[in-house]
């Protein structure tokens, strides 16, 4: 397997793994009761645990001053905790790069194929589905083989399904090559989740989960453009060709830099059924449980807005597509900024759980705001209201997804693999089935989208507060159990 220097520098100075203020008391422990053991860092096949351990150098998270390590180590570390972050973001934005740069070419896909519109909604289905589902096939497969080998493997299917969508002679074949491609795919979301969840712990993987919404929120706002642009040059066919190409790019570099993180001693050795009983104990652990259905709804949430605001920005209240795409590209820039702050000024100085409930009481205040606001409590409201209370929305999305990530994950160390994919799969199955219902009362009222986002941002809530018990396990670290 190929090396490169920043893997070896730290292979000779980095942790594993590091817990952070905040984690858990009880997470201190593995799934069998003895001490968790370190899984690997971004450059290690396999760390041995009776080996001494330094604390990692900076330009990692949990580093400390520069000055503990000599500069080459700390440049090397450096490199690698850069490169790492940006394997890690482009696997993670390789999806909704997939499903938006296609966007702008819908109609044209209409008309090339001969197929009604609705068929063609299909392929955007389809890898939506293809998504979901293969991230419960993949999660486990990393659990056992190892993440690199099933990320290779998903990535190099994807890279030949996206390849035969720019073939596809018919609709029908196109939907087929669509959910072929949406199960590779996923292979990027949940191996990348899975990485983060072997490389840190504790308040730095929350900071991490920051760092890669960076990325990944700036790809929806770049891929209808990047899409809109290809479209200039060629046909539809065409963005298929350049995903294609990034598919390759990013293949050849996870295979060059993207090292194994996961060591044979913390594999698991069943098969499907093993598999399952570790998901059936993953969704018995309550607290797990309760932090997977939060972060599902609160992903309902972005869900709705995503389905619903082109039809009610433009069509309810007249707005321009231009108009449209600049409120769009805003409400994603407050998502990304938000996200940021959590990571670089919330995250180490207050509870994660903390973090966590407010970011979903801002969610539900403003979905209770727009609902007010559609359904005239406050008489008829402009654009520019109604804009706000989402831009707020959104904005505290910022700080519900990646700490209620964090928070699930660091209860799994023994299967970040399947913990993973039933993060993944259960946020795009609760947001396929609450994107439907923003249209269910037609095209002149924008209240299904504020009743839908008020409905999921209080279940959200409420399955944080019954589920998870923030304030039980404040009370064991503050008594020191």
């Amino acid at each position: 397997m190929p090396e490169s220097g920043g893997s070896r520098a730290q292979r000779a100075h980095i942790p594993t793994s590091g817990t952070g203020p905040g984690a858990d008391a009880d997470l201190a422990t593995g799934a069998d009761g003895h001490p968790a053991v370190p899984h690997g860092d971004a450059g290690a096949l396999a760390v041995d645990p009776a080996a001494p351990q330094a604390t990692a150098p900076a330009g990692i998270p949990g580093a400390p001053a520069p000055s503990a390590l000599p500069a080459p180590a700390e440049k090397a570390a450096r490199r690698t905790g850069l490169l790492v972050t940006l394997v890690l973001g482009g696997l993670t934005a390789l999806p909704p790069l997939s499903m938006d740069m296609y966007l702008p070419a819908l109609p044209a896909v209409t008309d090339s194929l001969s197929a009604p519109a609705a068929t063609i909604q299909l392929t955007l289905t389809a890898c939506l589905a293809g998504m979901a589902l293969g991230q419960l096939v993949v999660g486990p497969m990393s659990d056992r083989w190892g993440r690199r080998t099933p990320l290779l493997l998903g990535m190099v299917v994807y890279v030949l399904a996206t390849a035969l969508c720019a073939l596809a002679p018919s609709a029908g074949l196109l939907i087929g090559f669509r959910l072929l491609q949406g199960l590779a795919g996923a292979a990027g979301i949940v191996i990348a989740r899975a990485v983060v969840r072997d490389l840190y712990d504790g308040v730095e993987m929350a900071r991490f989960f920051s760092t890669l919404m960076l990325i990944s929120g700036a790809a929806p706002i770049v891929a209808p453009l990047i899409g809109g642009q290809v479209m200039r040059f060629t046909d539809w066919r065409g963005i298929f060709v350049v995903l294609t190409a990034v598919g390759v790019v990013l293949t050849l570099v996870v295979w060059k830099w993207l090292h194994e993180t996961l060591p044979p001693a913390a594999r698991h050795t069943g098969g499907v059924t093993d598999a399952l009983r570790t998901m059936r104990g993953l969704l018995a652990d309550r607290v797990f449980t309760g932090y997977m259905v939060a972060g599902g709804l609160a992903f309902a949430v972005l869900f709705a807005y995503i389905s619903a605001s082109p039809f009610v920005v433009q069509e309810i209240y007249g707005a321009s597509p231009q108009t449209f795409s600049l409120l769009f590209g805003l409400n994603s820039i407050g998502l990304i900024a938000v996200g940021q702050i959590n990571g670089k000024l919330l995250v180490g100085r207050f509870r994660l759980d903390k973090v966590l409930g407010f970011g979903l009481a801002v969610i539900v205040l403003a979905a209770v705001a727009l609902l007010l606001m559609t359904t005239g409590v406050f008489g008829e409201v402009g654009l520019v209201p109604v804009a706000a209370g989402l831009f707020v929305l959104m904005s505290a999305m910022g700080l519900a997804m990646p700490n209620t990530n964090a928070q699930a994950l660091m209860r799994t160390k023994h299967a970040a693999g399947s913990a993973s994919a039933l993060l993944g799969t259960s946020s795009f199955l609760i947001g396929a089935v609450a994107s439907p219902l923003v249209g269910i009362a037609g095209e002149d009222t924008a209240v299904p989208m504020a009743v839908v986002q008020v409905v999921c941002a209080v279940a959200a809530v409420g399955c944080f507060l019954l589920l998870c018990r923030p304030w039980q396990r404040a009370g064991r670290e503050a008594g020191g159990l």
